[in-house]
């Protein structure tokens, strides 16, 4: 009998691009991939590792998983990605119920440690957390038809103090432009129109390969594939943002007006402690040179709290921060103390109720400067990517180009005369929180 495998991905949309060549080489290999996980005879785990919540996720979701061995057909519960590349004694050790794991620079190995599970021999390939994405693997795309990702690097160099991904992703490396732009022409010729481009550290692009900063080139060629309509950049690291990077988000129709830059903090004591580039001048410069130079672009950030010593005037001036400075999009993370991280050493730790209480305020504010950024875009013309439709309300439900798949805000479109994965012109006429309303016309 085939077996019947079912892979589950938990953390971030680069943990999707590895699910999605695990999931391109098992099918290769002849095995069936599954929607359920009841029907499955092996289920794979991509677990994330970033911070506590999320190893918590990942452990509790492969505690449930495992019961499938009793009340369903598992025969092999196989663990990879970040967890696995950063505890795999202590996983294999205290959770008998783990049959195999892989880490993050050996999941093309998947089919034979399936292979190996299924025999009872509980392989462990976890080496070098460096994958090459060179090697040209199969790749089989879990998201909606019309949008994907690239990822372009790996790994980071930046060595900010909180953060543990050089553990579980190794020293930054990009892609080369070749392959990214034989991966993009691929994509689009299976219909895909929205390509976002990922990486840990993506304004650092090049830099190790070429010996220039190299985003900006590598924009314009995906941009220019046959069937690439948007072309989107995540995770820009603020040290690095170029005059020329700006210029071609700027002049180039096909690139959305979007930047996703995590700035984790505006206080110069909290990021030197971060060890995160520039400062609070530094940053406001950044942000007004590039809301100058791209009209209307949209801009999202993320920012920690209760980071070790913040102060309550501290937080107070992060507030007045995101008052003034207004991003359309903010995502709020409470710090999350990880061992072997420089941060887990310094001392004012902050309880976790203070921290708790300083991100809901946080974002209280956030749903107000919210508000007022939407109204923004009430009576202009925006073209909007169809993704589904609610039938209860008659009304298409896509995006524009100012925000991401799946973390950003959504535009409700009443008679777009066009199908789902159409790009369609959308003329607003309400806005809320983080949502939009309109008329969808030919």
């Amino acid at each position: 009998m085939s077996e019947k495998v079912k892979i589950v991905t938990l953390g971030c949309e680069k943990n999707l691009v590895d699910s999605e060549i695990m999931s391109g080489l098992i099918d290769a290999r002849g095995y069936s991939l599954v929607e359920r996980e009841e029907d499955a005879t092996v289920i794979i785990v991509n677990t994330c590792g970033f911070i506590d919540a999320a190893k918590e996720e990942s452990v509790n979701t492969i505690l449930e998983l495992a019961e499938l061995k009793e009340t369903g057909r598992l025969k092999a519960l196989i663990v990879s990605g970040c967890l696995t590349q950063r505890y795999k004694q202590e996983l294999m050790k205290e959770m008998p119920e783990i049959d195999g794991i892989v880490g993050t620079g050996d999941f093309h190995h998947i089919n034979q440690i399936v292979d190996e599970a299924l025999k009872g021999k509980r392989p462990v390939f976890v080496g070098n957390p460096v994958f090459n994405y060179e090697e040209k693997l199969p790749r089989k795309l879990t998201t909606a038809s019309y949008t994907t990702y690239i990822k372009i690097a790996e790994g980071c160099d930046n060595n900010c103090t909180f953060c543990s991904i050089p553990i579980m992703r190794g020293k930054f490396r990009s892609r080369s432009m070749d392959s990214i732009l034989a991966e993009a022409e691929l994509l689009a010729g299976q219909g895909v129109k929205e390509i976002s481009l990922i990486a840990q550290d993506s304004t650092n692009y090049g830099t190790d390969l070429y010996g220039e900063y190299k985003l900006a080139e590598l924009l314009n060629k995906v941009s220019l594939v046959e069937g690439v309509h948007w072309v989107r950049l995540h995770y820009a690291y603020p040290g690095f943002f170029t005059d020329e990077l700006i210029d071609e988000i700027a002049n180039n129709p096909k690139v959305c007006k979007y930047i996703d830059m995590p700035l984790q903090h505006s206080e110069d004591a909290v990021l030197k402690r971060m060890r995160r580039p520039g400062r609070n001048r530094d940053i406001r410069e950044l942000i007004a040179r590039i809301r100058d130079r791209i009209p209307g672009v949209s801009l999202r950030t993320s920012l920690i709290v209760g980071f070790p010593g913040e102060t309550e005037e501290e937080f107070a001036a992060l507030c007045d921060f995101v008052r003034e400075v207004k991003f359309d999009r903010l995502g709020v993370f409470t710090y999350s103390k990880e061992e072997d991280t420089p941060a887990s050493r310094l001392p004012n730790q902050l309880d976790e109720d203070v921290k708790e209480w300083r991100a809901n305020t946080l974002m209280e504010v956030q749903r107000q400067v919210a508000g007022e950024t939407s109204r923004k875009y009430i009576g202009q013309v925006l073209d909007v990517l169809l993704e589904k439709y609610d039938g209860r309300s008659d009304v298409y439900v896509g995006r524009s180009q100012y925000d991401a798949p799946e973390i950003d805000g959504e535009v409700y479109v009443t008679r777009p005369g066009s199908e789902i994965g159409d790009i369609v012109k959308v003329r607003i006429t309400h806005a809320y929180e983080y949502d939009l309303s309109g008329e969808g016309f030919l």
